[in-house]
Protein backbone atom coordinates (compact mmCIF):
# COMPACT_ATOMS: atom_id res chain seq x y z
CA UNK A 1 0.00 0.00 0.00
CA UNK A 2 2.74 2.28 1.11
CA UNK A 3 4.49 1.78 -2.36
CA UNK A 4 1.29 2.38 -4.24
CA UNK A 5 0.75 5.37 -2.37
CA UNK A 6 4.17 6.37 -3.52
CA UNK A 7 3.06 6.06 -7.22
CA UNK A 8 0.21 7.54 -7.33
CA UNK A 9 2.03 10.71 -5.41
CA UNK A 10 4.66 10.60 -7.85
CA UNK A 11 1.98 11.46 -10.86
CA UNK A 12 0.55 14.45 -9.16
CA UNK A 13 1.10 17.79 -10.52
CA UNK A 14 0.07 20.40 -7.74
CA UNK A 15 1.99 23.33 -7.90
CA UNK A 16 2.96 22.66 -11.32
CA UNK A 17 2.19 25.34 -14.30
CA UNK A 18 1.56 23.17 -17.90
CA UNK A 19 1.82 24.69 -21.68
CA UNK A 20 -0.45 22.87 -24.37
CA UNK A 21 0.09 23.93 -27.54
CA UNK A 22 -3.03 22.87 -30.24
CA UNK A 23 -5.15 23.02 -27.13
CA UNK A 24 -8.29 24.12 -28.57
CA UNK A 25 -9.91 21.30 -29.18
CA UNK A 26 -9.45 17.09 -29.44
CA UNK A 27 -5.75 15.71 -28.78
CA UNK A 28 -4.59 18.98 -27.25
CA UNK A 29 -7.83 20.10 -25.02
CA UNK A 30 -7.77 16.27 -23.45
CA UNK A 31 -4.10 16.67 -23.09
CA UNK A 32 -5.09 19.89 -20.93
CA UNK A 33 -7.63 18.41 -18.94
CA UNK A 34 -5.49 15.23 -18.23
CA UNK A 35 -2.99 18.13 -16.56
CA UNK A 36 -5.09 20.25 -14.90
CA UNK A 37 -7.23 17.17 -13.15
CA UNK A 38 -3.80 15.88 -12.22
CA UNK A 39 -3.39 19.71 -10.16
CA UNK A 40 -1.69 22.02 -12.71
CA UNK A 41 -2.66 25.32 -13.63
CA UNK A 42 -2.94 24.84 -17.52
CA UNK A 43 -2.29 27.67 -20.17
CA UNK A 44 -4.41 26.29 -23.22
CA UNK A 45 -2.70 27.42 -26.31
CA UNK A 46 -3.68 27.65 -29.39
CA UNK A 47 -3.55 30.02 -32.85
CA UNK A 48 -6.88 30.56 -32.59
CA UNK A 49 -7.55 32.46 -29.31
CA UNK A 50 -11.30 31.51 -29.57
CA UNK A 51 -10.83 28.11 -29.53
CA UNK A 52 -8.59 28.27 -26.79
CA UNK A 53 -10.83 30.00 -24.90
CA UNK A 54 -13.94 28.14 -25.83
CA UNK A 55 -11.89 24.84 -24.38
CA UNK A 56 -10.23 26.60 -21.83
CA UNK A 57 -14.13 27.80 -20.60
CA UNK A 58 -15.04 24.30 -20.71
CA UNK A 59 -12.29 22.77 -18.77
CA UNK A 60 -12.81 25.79 -16.09
CA UNK A 61 -16.55 24.90 -16.18
CA UNK A 62 -15.42 21.47 -14.15
CA UNK A 63 -13.51 23.39 -11.72
CA UNK A 64 -9.91 23.26 -13.15
CA UNK A 65 -7.34 26.60 -13.51
CA UNK A 66 -6.84 27.07 -16.64
CA UNK A 67 -6.39 30.14 -19.34
CA UNK A 68 -6.45 30.46 -22.61
CA UNK A 69 -3.66 31.66 -25.06
CA UNK A 70 -2.82 32.55 -28.47
CA UNK A 71 0.14 31.07 -29.75
CA UNK A 72 1.30 31.21 -33.96
CA UNK A 73 4.22 28.02 -33.23
CA UNK A 74 5.27 29.77 -36.78
CA UNK A 75 6.57 32.97 -34.82
CA UNK A 76 9.19 33.09 -32.85
CA UNK A 77 8.25 36.07 -30.80
CA UNK A 78 4.71 34.86 -30.05
CA UNK A 79 6.46 32.14 -28.48
CA UNK A 80 8.12 34.03 -26.55
CA UNK A 81 4.81 36.44 -25.51
CA UNK A 82 2.93 33.18 -24.58
CA UNK A 83 6.02 32.36 -22.45
CA UNK A 84 5.52 35.69 -20.87
CA UNK A 85 2.24 35.75 -20.91
CA UNK A 86 2.36 32.36 -19.06
CA UNK A 87 4.56 33.52 -16.45
CA UNK A 88 3.19 36.62 -15.78
CA UNK A 89 -0.50 34.75 -14.80
CA UNK A 90 0.67 31.89 -13.89
CA UNK A 91 4.06 32.43 -12.05
CA UNK A 92 6.10 29.79 -13.42
CA UNK A 93 6.56 27.04 -16.24
CA UNK A 94 7.40 23.30 -15.36
CA UNK A 95 5.73 21.42 -18.11
CA UNK A 96 5.56 22.00 -22.63
CA UNK A 97 3.29 19.90 -24.62
CA UNK A 98 4.13 20.81 -27.84
CA UNK A 99 1.18 19.33 -29.46
CA UNK A 100 0.17 22.09 -32.71
CA UNK A 101 1.03 21.19 -35.76
CA UNK A 102 -0.35 20.71 -39.48
CA UNK A 103 -2.27 17.56 -40.43
CA UNK A 104 -5.62 17.35 -41.38
CA UNK A 105 -4.76 20.25 -43.59
CA UNK A 106 -2.37 18.48 -45.33
CA UNK A 107 -2.66 17.24 -48.79
CA UNK A 108 -1.91 13.52 -49.62
CA UNK A 109 1.15 14.58 -52.24
CA UNK A 110 3.87 11.78 -52.83
CA UNK A 111 6.93 13.36 -51.08
CA UNK A 112 8.21 12.81 -54.81
CA UNK A 113 6.02 15.17 -56.23
CA UNK A 114 5.31 18.14 -53.22
CA UNK A 115 6.59 21.33 -54.20
CA UNK A 116 9.50 22.37 -51.58
CA UNK A 117 7.98 25.30 -50.93
CA UNK A 118 4.90 23.02 -49.34
CA UNK A 119 7.63 20.67 -47.71
CA UNK A 120 9.46 23.78 -45.92
CA UNK A 121 6.49 24.97 -44.65
CA UNK A 122 5.30 22.13 -42.93
CA UNK A 123 8.78 21.47 -41.42
CA UNK A 124 9.11 24.74 -39.97
CA UNK A 125 5.64 25.06 -38.07
CA UNK A 126 5.78 20.78 -37.57
CA UNK A 127 9.53 20.88 -36.22
CA UNK A 128 10.75 24.25 -35.85
CA UNK A 129 7.83 25.30 -34.24
CA UNK A 130 8.15 22.55 -31.68
CA UNK A 131 11.71 23.95 -31.35
CA UNK A 132 10.94 27.81 -31.37
CA UNK A 133 8.08 27.04 -27.75
CA UNK A 134 10.61 24.91 -26.40
CA UNK A 135 12.97 27.79 -26.54
CA UNK A 136 11.01 30.22 -25.14
CA UNK A 137 10.42 28.22 -22.36
CA UNK A 138 14.07 27.69 -21.14
CA UNK A 139 14.94 30.86 -19.45
CA UNK A 140 11.93 29.86 -17.04
CA UNK A 141 12.48 26.19 -16.74
CA UNK A 142 16.36 26.97 -16.09
CA UNK A 143 15.75 29.51 -13.62
CA UNK A 144 13.74 26.36 -11.15
CA UNK A 145 16.73 23.50 -12.68
CA UNK A 146 13.35 22.07 -13.80
CA UNK A 147 11.00 21.31 -16.42
CA UNK A 148 9.33 18.85 -18.67
CA UNK A 149 9.15 19.18 -22.58
CA UNK A 150 6.79 16.55 -24.31
CA UNK A 151 6.59 17.07 -27.88
CA UNK A 152 4.23 15.30 -30.34
CA UNK A 153 5.43 12.59 -32.84
CA UNK A 154 3.31 10.12 -34.56
CA UNK A 155 3.44 6.53 -35.81
CA UNK A 156 3.28 7.92 -39.12
CA UNK A 157 7.07 8.75 -38.47
CA UNK A 158 8.31 5.27 -38.73
CA UNK A 159 6.54 4.31 -41.71
CA UNK A 160 8.48 5.88 -44.24
CA UNK A 161 5.47 8.30 -45.37
CA UNK A 162 5.31 11.71 -46.85
CA UNK A 163 6.15 14.86 -45.34
CA UNK A 164 4.14 14.85 -42.33
CA UNK A 165 5.66 11.66 -41.42
CA UNK A 166 9.13 13.25 -42.13
CA UNK A 167 8.35 15.95 -39.85
CA UNK A 168 7.54 13.63 -36.97
CA UNK A 169 10.55 11.70 -37.43
CA UNK A 170 12.13 15.22 -37.20
CA UNK A 171 10.64 15.40 -33.91
CA UNK A 172 12.17 12.48 -32.82
CA UNK A 173 15.29 13.55 -33.84
CA UNK A 174 14.46 17.08 -31.97
CA UNK A 175 13.41 15.00 -28.96
CA UNK A 176 17.01 13.31 -28.59
CA UNK A 177 18.86 16.20 -29.21
CA UNK A 178 17.19 18.84 -27.03
CA UNK A 179 17.39 16.22 -24.07
CA UNK A 180 20.62 15.60 -23.94
CA UNK A 181 21.73 19.52 -24.95
CA UNK A 182 19.28 20.48 -21.64
CA UNK A 183 19.73 17.48 -18.95
CA UNK A 184 22.19 20.15 -17.18
CA UNK A 185 19.65 22.42 -16.67
CA UNK A 186 17.04 19.41 -14.81
CA UNK A 187 15.30 19.59 -18.08
CA UNK A 188 13.59 15.82 -19.44
CA UNK A 189 12.32 15.75 -23.01
CA UNK A 190 10.59 13.38 -24.24
CA UNK A 191 8.11 12.21 -26.70
CA UNK A 192 4.56 10.36 -27.26
CA UNK A 193 4.35 9.19 -31.01
CA UNK A 194 -0.01 7.81 -30.96
CA UNK A 195 -1.09 5.44 -34.05
CA UNK A 196 -5.06 6.15 -35.47
CA UNK A 197 -6.25 8.26 -32.56
CA UNK A 198 -10.03 9.20 -33.53
CA UNK A 199 -10.87 12.65 -33.61
CA UNK A 200 -11.95 15.02 -36.29
CA UNK A 201 -8.13 16.10 -37.17
CA UNK A 202 -7.18 12.33 -36.79
CA UNK A 203 -4.75 11.03 -39.38
CA UNK A 204 -6.92 8.08 -40.50
CA UNK A 205 -10.68 8.72 -39.44
CA UNK A 206 -13.35 7.05 -41.44
CA UNK A 207 -13.98 4.32 -44.15
CA UNK A 208 -11.54 1.65 -45.74
CA UNK A 209 -8.51 3.45 -43.94
CA UNK A 210 -9.56 3.16 -40.59
CA UNK A 211 -11.43 -0.64 -41.50
CA UNK A 212 -7.77 -1.83 -41.82
CA UNK A 213 -6.10 -0.45 -39.28
CA UNK A 214 -9.05 -2.31 -36.96
CA UNK A 215 -7.96 -5.55 -38.84
CA UNK A 216 -4.37 -5.25 -38.74
CA UNK A 217 -3.54 -3.33 -35.70
CA UNK A 218 -3.49 -5.68 -32.51
CA UNK A 219 -5.71 -3.06 -30.75
CA UNK A 220 -6.96 -0.75 -33.44
CA UNK A 221 -7.55 2.99 -32.94
CA UNK A 222 -7.62 4.84 -30.20
CA UNK A 223 -9.55 7.83 -28.48
CA UNK A 224 -7.63 10.68 -27.39
CA UNK A 225 -8.17 9.78 -23.64
CA UNK A 226 -5.86 6.93 -24.42
CA UNK A 227 -3.27 9.56 -24.43
CA UNK A 228 -3.78 10.44 -21.35
CA UNK A 229 -1.60 8.28 -19.04
CA UNK A 230 1.41 8.59 -21.60
CA UNK A 231 1.44 12.24 -20.74
CA UNK A 232 0.95 11.94 -17.08
CA UNK A 233 3.81 9.78 -16.82
CA UNK A 234 6.31 11.73 -18.81
CA UNK A 235 4.80 15.27 -17.31
CA UNK A 236 5.67 14.06 -14.13
CA UNK A 237 8.15 12.80 -11.20
CA UNK A 238 7.18 9.19 -12.11
CA UNK A 239 10.02 9.89 -15.20
CA UNK A 240 12.63 11.40 -13.99
CA UNK A 241 15.04 8.98 -14.81
CA UNK A 242 13.23 8.92 -18.59
CA UNK A 243 14.61 11.61 -21.26
CA UNK A 244 15.27 11.59 -24.76
CA UNK A 245 12.47 8.95 -25.78
CA UNK A 246 9.54 8.56 -27.99
CA UNK A 247 7.26 6.50 -26.58
CA UNK A 248 4.73 5.03 -28.94
CA UNK A 249 0.88 5.09 -27.97
CA UNK A 250 -0.54 3.27 -31.13
CA UNK A 251 -2.35 -0.17 -30.24
CA UNK A 252 0.08 -1.94 -31.38
CA UNK A 253 0.94 0.18 -34.86
CA UNK A 254 4.97 0.40 -34.42
CA UNK A 255 6.37 -2.18 -32.75
CA UNK A 256 10.15 -0.83 -32.60
CA UNK A 257 13.03 -4.12 -30.91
Amino acid sequence: MIEEERIVESTTLAGKVAIVTGGGGGIGEVYARTLAEAGAAVAVADIRLESATAAAERLASDGLNVIAVEVDIASTQSAIEMASRVERDLGRIDILVNNAALMSELAHTSIAEIPINEFLRIQDINVAGALRCSQAVLPAMRERQYGKIINQSSGAAFIGGGAYGISKLGIVGLTAGLAKAVSGDGIRVNAIAPGAVRTAAGLISTGSHMETIEKTVPFGSGAPESLAGALLFLASSASDWVTGQTLNVDGGWIIRL
